[in-house]
């Protein structure tokens, strides 16, 4: 079990709040030495070995990568969807700050295999996509611009509602980072049906009556960072009438629901929450 103060410490650092030496610094202080420091860091890292829960061969599913039109021009997205399929919803993925990692793609896997057209694009396209240190992935995804970031998450849900093979209903589902963007996607798309924002930052209280989708918003009770913005968001959902459900997970950090990071990973609120993510997907896309 890694202690609170050393995730509220990591979190400070992969949300450019410290920078690395500061950051380690302070961990050694905590860990007791720079040899525990260092054994710690590896709990607090992404382990990929563990990321398929779905095979990426998986034969229950159609799998490609692909290319679709957004506003920086060609962005890179992986896309799954049941074989043999014939017209499905569709629901976007948005990773979180690491860029499009092979968890996110077990996760799109997953979303897939439940019967929709799932698409996780690559936010860091633009800049040539998502590279394999994690660490670097996270300043690159710092130095994007946020509009334009946006705008290809857009066309990233008009790529779904145009598919051949979609009904034209368009969810996202997003994680952290993703959680947020997911968030920016219900504000600015009107014709978006729904959004599962994990964990994300929350809109401007101005921006909530834009919102047209209905909302399932899951929270992790550790979370103090994300957490000060609930308030102010429920009021305006409330004032504003937009169907939403939230969800907070009381023992759950940050990220509770990345099986590949043993530090944060709560299999018990996962489990829940996604069982809650699926059926409320369902529910709003399929009928």
């Amino acid at each position: 079990m890694v202690d609170h103060k050393i995730i509220d410490l990591h979190d400070d650092y992969l949300h450019g709040l410290l920078d690395r030496r500061t950051f380690m610094k302070k961990l050694t202080l905590l860990a007791g030495s720079v040899a525990a420091a260092n054994a710690m860091l590896g709990l607090l890292r992404n382990n990929y070995a563990h990321a398929a829960m779905v095979a990426t061969d998986d034969p229950r599913l159609d799998s490609e990568s692909l290319e679709y039109d957004g506003a920086t021009g060609r962005v890179r997205a992986v896309f799954n969807r049941p074989k043999g399929a014939s017209k499905l919803p569709g629901v976007v993925v948005i990773h979180e700050n690491r860029g499009l990692n092979p968890h996110i793609e077990d996760v799109n896997r997953r979303v897939a295999l439940e019967g929709f057209l799932a698409l996780a694009p690559d936010a860091l396209s633009p800049v040539g996509g998502t590279p394999a240190d994690s660490d670097k992935a996270r300043e690159m995804i710092r130095g994007l611009d946020q509009k334009s970031t946006l705008e290809n998450y857009l066309a990233a849900a008009q790529f779904l509602r145009t598919h051949p093979m979609s009904t034209g209903k368009v969810g996202v589902v997003g994680f952290c980072w993703g959680g947020a963007m997911a968030n920016q996607v219900a504000v600015n798309d009107p014709q978006l049906t729904a959004a599962v924002p994990y964990y994300g930052r929350q809109p401007a209280a101005e921006d909530v009556p834009r919102i047209k989708a209905a909302l399932l918003l899951h929270y992790a009770g550790l979370d103090e960072r994300i957490n000060e913005g609930i308030p102010a968001y429920e009021a305006a959902l409330k004032a504003a009438g937009t169907e939403y459900r939230m969800y907070m997970y009381k023992d759950a950090k940050h990220a509770f629901n990345n099986d590949t990071n043993a530090a944060r990973y709560n299999k018990e609120a996962a489990e829940l929450a996604w069982k809650r993510t699926i059926s409320f997907l369902s529910e709003k896309l399929k009928r």
